[in-house]
């Protein structure tokens, strides 16, 4: 089986007069059944984001790696992140893939993630989504699922037609019905948080949330005190636990200076 690929990073900010570290870590691995990793994901303060591909044997790694090209580079601009300017992104990356070979009309990508940008000047994540890959925020000892999928069986949740257990094993629990892909416009759905001390974010593709339940996510939240050590017991449990599909996982912590230098003591 092959081996997870892992990066680590960290980046004092300030907000609101408020000293404050982001730090994060992230691990993909492709996983028990894939013969290729079509996930990618990207930490490029200030974004943060999993892409997970869908098409042909190659066409879904290129789809994921065409999104997190372009949003690295918004990233590193030094641009303020609007809405405006990611979908301009995921629309030049949906221009950057119509360009490669051999790539059809269902090829595309998910992709999720958070975004530090100022709105009426406070200092707030704008959380963006499309498809079925996942934001959750971890806060006062409790985790919270932020977006919401797009996919056949969250619409038939919706409606009350399937419980949210059912929703686990459904045979069409691999369906989406957006994407960043040729058949429509890539616009994400938007929510917005202010940025506090003491907050956890999981970004990650649904390879996680198949074998993971928000409980056992938690779980290794709690393990995990460090953002790559978390990802990692994630992403080593749902390979564990069948690994049907590549998993990606980015923990981004944000905490005030008193409380890293603790936690590195802590891990000494």
């Amino acid at each position: 089986m092959s081996e997870p690929t892992t990066f680590t990073d960290s980046r004092p900010v300030t907000v609101g007069g408020d000293d404050l570290i982001l730090r994060w870590g992230a691990v993909t691995h492709v996983g028990r059944k894939r013969e290729v990793n079509q996930d990618a994901v990207m930490g490029e303060y200030p974004i943060f984001a999993v892409a997970d591909g869908m098409g042909g044997y190659a066409a879904g790694e290129l789809a994921s790696a065409a999104v997190v090209k372009r949003l690295t580079a918004l990233a590193q601009s030094g641009e303020a992140i609007e809405p405006e300017k990611i979908e301009l992104a995921l629309r030049d990356a949906v221009t950057d893939l119509a360009a490669e070979d051999d790539i059809d009309v269902g090829t595309g990508t998910t992709v999720t993630g958070v975004a530090l940008t100022t709105v009426e000047g406070t200092a707030t994540w704008t959380i963006f989504n499309i498809g079925d890959s996942r934001v959750y925020l971890q806060q006062d000892g409790e985790l919270q699922q932020i977006t919401t999928d797009h996919s056949v069986v969250q619409e038939l949740v919706a409606i009350g037609a399937i419980s949210p257990n059912d929703a686990e094993n459904h045979p069409q629990g691999n369906v989406i019905t957006r994407a960043v892909g040729f058949t429509e416009d890539p616009v994400p759905d938007y929510l917005y948080r202010r940025v506090e001390a003491g907050t956890r974010w999981v970004i990650c593709s649904d390879g996680l949330t198949k074998e993971l339940t928000d409980y056992g996510i938690l779980h290794f939240l709690e393990r995990g005190p460090d953002p790559l050590d978390a990802a990692t017991l994630m992403v080593e449990a749902a390979v564990e636990n069948g690994g049907r599909d590549n998993v990606t996982v980015l923990v981004l912590d944000v905490v005030a200076p008193d409380d890293a230098e603790t936690k590195v003591s802590d891990a000494v």
